[in-house]
């Protein structure tokens, strides 16, 4: 569904933003890329946005300290707009403003998003949320500074425009948004790949105590509660580890359990060609993309890790099967 920002605004007064926990490079970037917008082209719409600690990284971007990270008590927004969730339990904190706004709408590129706002416009092969945002807005009044934001987002999403889901489309974006003056370089190096000593360190045990198996065309590795304590790491720092496990020759699949809780695992999915990882994750109850997904599991690292193996490897059957028909 198509969806027009004019239409959704008209005769609103208070208008919120949100986007789901722990806010990735797309979430942050679509989100505030929005908000830098309604604030400069509808001064008059009272506007907030609600996410989860921006990561330091990315507060760089103009208006991350406008983010507000609670809700004080207040009246219902006439309009709450959701940025790169597929469910309103993925909004966290902000998910009770979403319920109370008098009218809300979704913005999102995930595959497993069931339209669950009044106003939806949902497009799974865009790259990014980012991308979809760019689309809605007047070009010519796009400003520096929300150019920035769409771009970050853009970029993350699109593992610097290497991922299938970038298209002539989003090289086009990127390009326009560049001609607002703004350093893309400096954007991708600051948020992307600058990593402090501790991520760093983080993944360095991540990949020396990684896994091959399934016939070494997976690649799994575990961080504990323990090993967050020890390196005193917080969940921003885990930040593309996967990505990189993702690199290894020979890798179809790279599964990246992340503890947190006790036998609670958040689980990130990445695949090159042939595994559909998204079909995993909501078979698992989450959610995702063709190649980059998630889910939460409970039980030993050992039982997810069979649990999610056993999945790649009806995928990676069918493909077998597939092959040996041709």
């Amino acid at each position: 569904m198509n969806m027009v920002l004019t239409d959704l605004l008209n005769g609103k007064k208070r208008v919120a933003l949100g986007g789901h926990v722990r806010p990735d490079g797309d979430c942050v970037g679509s989100t505030l890329g929005l908000y830098l917008y309604l604030k400069e082209q509808y001064p008059e719409i009272e506007t907030e946005v609600y996410l989860e600690g921006v990561p330091k990284a990315f507060q760089i971007l103009c208006g991350t300290e406008e983010v507000k990270t609670e809700i004080h008590p207040c009246k219902p927004y006439d309009l709450f707009i959701c940025l790169d969730c597929g469910d309103i339990k993925r909004l966290g904190f902000a998910s009770v403003l979403f319920e109370q706004a008098e009218e809300t709408a979704c913005i999102d590129h995930h595959i497993s998003n069931e339209a669950f706002a009044d106003s939806n416009y949902i497009v799974p092969d865009a790259s990014s949320t980012a991308e979809l945002v760019f689309t809605l807005l007047d070009k010519g009044k796009i400003s520096k500074a929300c150019a920035e934001a769409l771009y970050m987002g853009i970029a993350h999403d699109t593992g610097v425009f290497q991922y299938s889901c970038t298209s002539p489309e989003t090289m086009e974006a990127a390009a326009e948004l560049l001609r607002k003056g703004i350093d893309g370089n400096a954007i991708i190096d600051k948020t992307y790949y600058e990593k402090t000593y501790v991520q760093n360190q983080i993944l360095g045990k991540a990949l020396l105590e990684s896994m091959l198996i399934l016939d070494k065309r997976c690649i799994v590795s575990v961080v504990t509660r323990k090993d967050m304590e020890f390196f005193r790491a917080v969940p921003s720092d885990l930040e593309g580890i996967v990505s990189q496990l993702r690199q290894t020759k020979g890798c179809e699949v790279a599964i990246f359990l992340h503890e947190t809780e006790l036998h609670t695992f958040k689980v990130s999915l990445r695949s090159k060609e042939w595994v559909d990882v998204s079909r995993i994750a909501r078979y698992f109850g989450g959610g995702g993309h063709v190649r980059a997904a998630g889910c939460i599991l409970k039980g030993t690292a050992h039982d997810v890790i069979n649990n999610i193996s056993r999945q790649i490897l009806h995928q990676l059957g069918q493909k077998k099967g597939q092959d040996e028909k041709a």
